[in-house]
């Protein structure tokens, strides 16, 4: 009897790096309803605040120091800003964990996980496409806000330069520079909440665990963080730097913080994606 391993056999045309296309992925998980009542919300927000705001009055006033929401309604680009600011805490981490979080866990409680690894797509092939996917929605979501709100607030409130809480203005190309890197900061900062989704997600078959798990440890980060007798460990912490993205709308832009929070955030986020990976790898799937 020969030692040698009998080589496997491969389909003609078949080749690993084309199955689970990320087009089809993308198709796919933009049809569900989920999806759809995400980016419904999202759209809805800056017309919620309109709506605020007119029933409220004008912004301001009720104290002498100038916040930035004290500046919502001077410019299209200031309420812009303002949607970013009380959405970024809470409201963007849900879309983040939905879209890396429901992902894998879903195909699970349908039942279609092993089928699609029958197909054959390989393991690696697979976590690739959806947690691609799952990142390109979740920035699609980021943008999609301060797109609306800068639509929303310039039809409102009028374009022009975004007035700063510290006194002074930037002119409106320069703003919309500034609030485009606003946008890719709160992106990075949201990585770790996206790898705690994915690497949950390729742990339980309950999708609202994978999606809870992850929204609940950030709160969880997020209350550390108020904790100021933890001293310099809070510097650990994803959540001491997410609203680092405040000193890019400075008259002179500050980059020390948004270099250790994205620096803090990648790490965090490496670390789980690839726990995601080498655990999925491992995994008995049996749903």
């Amino acid at each position: 009897m020969s030692t040698l391993a009998e080589p496997v056999e491969v389909a003609s045309g078949y080749r690993a790096g084309r199955t689970l296309p990320l087009r089809v992925e993308l198709v796919r998980q933009l049809k569900r309803r989920r999806t759809l009542v995400m980016g419904g919300i999202l759209a809805a927000l800056p017309f919620v605040l309109v709506a605020a705001f007119a029933i409220g009055g004008t912004p301001g006033g009720r104290n002498s120091q100038v916040t930035l929401m004290d500046t919502a309604t001077s410019s299209g680009a200031n309420f812009a800003a303002v949607n970013l600011f009380v959405s970024a805490g809470f409201l963007l981490v849900v879309p983040v964990a939905l879209f890396c979080g429901d992902t894998v866990a879903s195909e699970a409680s349908w039942s279609s996980l092993r089928y699609l690894l029958a197909a054959p797509v390989p393991r690696a092939r697979l976590l690739w496409s959806k947690l691609v996917v799952g990142l390109s929605l979740s920035l699609a979501a980021m943008i999609l806000l301060p797109l609306v709100a800068v639509a929303v607030g310039t039809a409102a409130y009028g374009w022009g330069p975004l007035e700063l809480p510290t006194g002074g203005a930037v002119g409106a190309g320069t703003a919309a520079g500034r609030l485009l890197v606003v946008v890719a900061y709160i992106f990075v900062s949201q990585l770790v909440t996206a790898g705690l989704a994915f690497w949950l997600s390729t742990k339980t078959d309950a999708p609202l665990g994978a999606v809870g798990g992850a929204v609940g440890l950030t709160i969880v980060g997020n209350v550390l963080d108020a904790v100021t007798a933890l001293g310099h460990w809070r510097d650990f912490l994803p959540a001491h730097w997410q609203f680092a993205w405040a000193d890019a709308v400075q008259p002179h832009p500050e980059w020390s913080g948004m270099i250790q929070g994205t620096a803090v955030s990648v790490t965090y986020a490496i670390v789980l994606f690839a726990l995601a990976f080498r655990g999925f790898a491992r995994k008995d799937i049996v749903s």
